[in-house]
């Protein structure tokens, strides 16, 4: 493998909260959103693979709203060259870092030979690591990974695999704390049944300290997420961000500073956005499905859900509804 300059790390105070690629949930409608609930997360696309960067509708794969820096691209794929053109292309697109994707365990993106299947093919990685490297200089290239796959419990195993793309020039790695079972398990199941081992990334940070490493799995709370910033550099929100989004909220607010902002006024600072997409076309239910978890657990949350969820879809939709909806959300707020 021939020697590349290491890719540049990100800076500590842009790792410190971030939110997961979520395939069809981080989409530029989402990562705005997440964006006006936390200023100082660092957000990430939904996976796409090279190929796809490659040869389909860059214009829509690669979508992005300024505000959203700092952001990164998730690509999927096994193919050194093909990675390294398509992290070009998502760098010469805007993109803040280029993340590869070494944790999902869909039969699809097995089949493709992409995805966890990579932790058993550390040579690899380390070769679309450093070509990815060599194709964007002084951009950050990042992994994301499990611990491993199956029945690999071996922490050697894992630190080998971690050891061999760090020499590759990578210096930062999203942790997902659970082993991906790349059989007999949903993707679903895989981000819920294999039990989470947070310790595993600790002790990654503790051995290898010059290392960059975010733990990911299973974070759910102010609480917990913030007792994970004595182990690692970093915290990333998966599902919670998506469920109960204000958790991020909550979570800028304590690490970066600020006031507290009431879920109904950072809904509504989001109207431009909303407004300016709906002036182009698109529809509100593709928009407002983002944010229906804002009220989750308040009073008149399942009645602001529920009005959205219903009338979203309905032709001529717009920010009026968003306002019924707040509405109802006050309206609890006071007989509660």
């Amino acid at each position: 493998m021939p020697a590349v300059t290491p890719a540049p790390a990100i800076p500590a105070d842009q790792l410190r909260l971030s939110v997961a690629p979520m395939m069809d949930w981080t989409d530029p409608h989402c990562r705005v959103f997440h964006r006006v609930l936390a200023p100082h997360a660092r957000l990430y696309s939904e996976m796409v693979h090279a190929n796809a960067v490659l040869h389909g509708d860059r214009a829509r794969l690669l979508a992005m709203d300024p505000v959203e820096h700092p952001v990164a691209l998730q690509l999927g794929g096994s193919e050194p060259a093909l990675l390294a053109a398509a992290a070009r292309i998502g760098v010469d697109a805007g993109f803040d870092e280029v993340n590869l994707n070494c944790g999902c365990p869909s039969d699809r993106v097995q089949a493709g030979r992409f995805g966890a299947c990579l932790m058993r093919e550390p040579a690899l990685v380390a070769d679309s690591v450093a070509a990815m490297i060599a194709a964007v200089p002084g951009v950050p290239v990042t992994v994301k990974c499990r611990l491993g796959v199956d029945d690999d419990h071996e922490w050697e195993r894992f630190l080998a695999f971690v050891d061999t793309i760090a020499a590759a020039g990578c210096a930062t790695f999203v942790v997902h704390a659970r082993n991906a079972w790349l059989q007999g398990l949903s993707p679903k199941e895989n981000r819920e049944v294999p039990p989470l081992r947070y310790d595993w990334a600790y002790r990654l940070k503790r051995e290898r300290p010059a290392l960059q490493v975010v733990v990911n799995g299973g974070i759910a709370d102010v609480a917990e997420a913030t007792a994970h910033l004595a182990h690692v550099d970093g915290a990333m929100l998966g599902r919670a961000a998506y469920h109960t989004p204000y958790l991020l909220h909550e979570l800028d607010v304590a690490w970066f500073g600020g006031a507290l902002r009431s879920r109904a006024d950072l809904l509504r600072a989001y109207r431009p956005y909303v407004e300016a997409q709906l002036d182009r076309g698109v529809f509100l239910k593709h928009i407002a499905r983002h944010v229906l978890g804002l009220f989750a657990g308040q009073p008149g949350g399942r009645a602001f859900r529920q009005v959205l969820s219903e009338g979203a879809h309905k032709p001529g939709a717009g920010w009026a509804l968003v306002e019924q909806a707040l509405a109802l959300t006050e309206r609890g707020a006071q007989a509660a």
